[in-house]
């Protein structure tokens, strides 16, 4: 029990932290580091959407579905 405790604890921690850090310097941060912030970001989604969401979605049905599904969904982001 107490090892899933802190395996949900780690990322709490973390999105804290990182919360916190928003928080206290949105406004004593550079426009550059915040260029570099938001790339690095920026860089881990686009990881995240390919590996955990893109190529599951690939082998569990075709091309053609997932990439309809991800136009579909850039659709409603717009809206």
């Amino acid at each position: 029990m107490l090892r899933l405790a802190v395996l949900f604890l780690i990322p709490f921690v973390g999105t804290s932290l990182g919360s916190a850090c928003v928080f206290f310097l949105k406004d004593g941060l550079s426009l550059s580091a915040e260029k570099v912030i938001t790339g690095f970001a920026s860089g881990v989604m686009l990881a995240a959407l390919v590996w955990s969401l893109m190529l599951p979605a690939i082998e569990a049905s075709t091309y053609f579905h997932a990439a309809f599904g991800f136009m579909l969904g850039i659709v409603f982001l717009l809206l």
